[in-house]
């Protein structure tokens, strides 16, 4: 009940009725890329910060190495069932999407841990970026492997090298983990000067991105209409399926409460920035949304709504 009371939250589901009833209400577009970019820049020096007090240790490269294995994981396992259902390059496209991370979800999730007074990593951040290429990799290899199948296909292959350059030199990526390295050298003093910016801004900001997020989801539910039963299945299914598997490696790695709380929502949300960026490109012969209408349309708020604090409350449970 306490994630509802939460401002930014009440904005997000303002801005889903807002957008439901044909409101001309918007945040124009290069507001809402700085917003965007300030939450990454911010989420890295606060990052940066407690990396800067704990340093690294062993614990910090378990949680990592979690975050990189299901990020691998998740996207193999679905693109298999998918493709039951699916024509193989739809599968491969959905599959790439949820076994990628949404940061405004990550984003948010930190908010309510700190309100929450949970303690977490600040290498976190790292782990979130992380999370975000292999599932767009695996999907090209897929999606190269899928035409080269295909008799007389003459389709020019996407080139990996090409898709990891884009990914890591992304401007939003590149931005936290330069964030994060900056809030690690300059430390205690880095954070004193920066705590203006990036912690009494942080709430309003993310509540602005989030009436924003809302207005938009409000905007793909009409892109649902027509899509297979299995994408709106999957959509509602696969999330808390992915957040348990995480949970139960955290429980056995014995990783923290709040970073298992952050892995199991990193786990159960969906890329709608990235990755669908890259299958624009990469694979045009999808409909956007198919793959993005349900990340953004149901997972998206699902997460936000009922999925933070639900996991939230499993994870103190079980842990």
């Amino acid at each position: 009940m306490t994630n509802l009371l939460d401002p930014s939250i009440l904005f997000f589901i303002f801005g889903v009725f807002a957008g439901l009833v044909k409101s001309n209400l918007e945040i124009p577009q290069p507001i809402s890329r700085f917003l965007s970019l300030y939450l990454l820049m911010a989420l890295g020096l606060k990052g940066g910060f407690a990396l800067n007090q704990s340093g690294f240790t062993p614990d910090i490269g378990t949680s990592l190495g979690l975050a990189i294995g299901l990020a691998i994981v998740i996207p193999i396992v679905g693109y298999n069932l998918l493709k039951i259902k699916l024509a193989p390059l739809d599968a491969a496209a959905i599959s790439a999407t949820y076994g990628s991370i949404s940061a405004v979800t990550f984003i948010t999730t930190t908010q309510a841990l700190d309100l929450s007074g949970i303690t977490y990593g600040g290498h976190m951040a790292a782990a979130m970026a992380l999370m975000e290429s292999p599932a767009i990799v695996i999907a090209i290899i897929l999606a190269n492997r899928i035409r080269q199948q295909r008799q007389g296909t003459h389709q020019k292959h996407i080139s990996i090298g090409t898709v990891l350059h884009e990914s890591f030199t992304d401007g939003g990526q590149l931005l936290l983990l330069g964030s994060l390295v900056v809030g690690l050298v300059s430390g205690e003093y880095g954070h004193k000067v920066m705590a203006p910016f990036s912690i009494d801004l942080f709430k309003g900001l993310l509540a602005f991105f989030l009436l924003d997020m809302g207005l938009l989801a409000a905007k793909n539910m009409g892109e649902l209409k027509g899509k297979p039963v299995i994408a709106f299945l999957y959509s509602f299914g696969a999330p808390p399926i992915h957040a348990f598997i995480a949970l139960g490696f955290c429980h056995l790695l014995q990783i923290p409460l709040g970073d298992s709380i952050l892995l199991m929502l990193l786990a159960a949300s969906a890329s709608y920035i990235a990755v669908p960026a890259v299958l624009r490109h990469a694979m045009p012969e999808v409909n956007p949304a198919l793959y993005m209408g349900t990340s953004l349309a149901i997972t998206f708020p699902l997460n936000i709504i009922i999925g933070i604090p639900a996991y939230s409350w499993i994870a103190k449970y079980l842990m």
